[in-house]
């Protein structure tokens, strides 16, 4: 399903982010620009397509509830990422080809990591906004109504909080004048603190909130619930006759 898919995603982003940070020194030091620059862009990548995939989950609800069409938000949602990570690797094969541009490039890279981000949010706002906005719209007696609410409410501030601050602070370093930038050796601790505040932090946030799965369904489970139906409906034929 969505939900287990995305918890794999943060999985794999979060291995990936815990793999590089103790080679850290070590990467930075890679004399290939091009393989320095996809280990230290990836898990950021990883991160925008595992929230994505959040959204996306959100937009088929929102759809599916309003009786829109929802044919072509999954080749959307596939498009979209392809073409970040197209896109992306082609920056990194021009580094990687052309040192001599390798400022230049790392500027545009970074300002395309701070504009996919910023779309993130906004997809948080947009699909946020909107499941929220259907879901006050219940009766207050709803089941699950209010608990619905505090999930959407609570994961679409964290995300687009997480998302925005990521795509300043990118474009800051970007256009910082000195090298005080992210993902540099002279400062390991902002750089934890960072990766802490924007990725850490609301990832464990998002996974209590959605720490729920839904339940398993067996056949072995349907079986048994049809022959208690066939039970009841035996019962109730047995009052009838008596």
């Amino acid at each position: 399903t969505t939900q287990k898919v995305f918890h794999l995603l943060n999985f794999i982003c979060a291995s990936f982010r815990a793999g590089v940070f103790p080679v850290w020194r070590e990467v930075d030091a890679l004399p290939n620009a091009a393989a320095r620059a996809a280990l230290m862009d990836t898990p950021g990548l990883l991160f925008f397509t595992t929230y994505a995939l959040l959204v996306l989950f959100w937009a088929e609800i929102y759809h599916q509830a309003r009786s829109f069409p929802t044919g072509a938000l999954r080749p959307t949602f596939v498009a979209v990422n392809a073409l970040v990570y197209m896109f992306q690797g082609s920056l990194w094969a021009w580094e990687g080809a052309q040192p001599k541009v390798g400022a230049v490039l790392e500027k545009t890279s970074a300002l395309f990591l701070a504009f996919v981000c910023a779309f993130a949010a906004g997809g948080f706002l947009v699909y946020g906004g909107r499941l929220f906005a259907m879901l006050r719209r219940f009766p207050v007696e709803s089941r699950g109504r209010q608990k619905k609410l505090r999930e959407v409410g609570a994961v679409t501030a964290v995300c687009a909080t997480c998302f925005t601050i990521r795509a300043g602070m990118v474009c800051a370093s970007a256009f910082a004048e000195t090298k005080d930038g992210l993902d540099v050796m002279n400062h390991p601790v902002r750089n934890a603190i960072y990766y802490a505040a924007c990725e850490i932090a609301p990832s464990a946030l998002v996974l209590f909130i959605l720490r729920k799965l839904p339940a398993r369904s067996t056949r072995g489970d349907e079986r048994r619930e049809s022959r208690r139906e066939r039970r009841r409906h035996r019962g109730e034929d047995d009052e009838r006759t008596e």
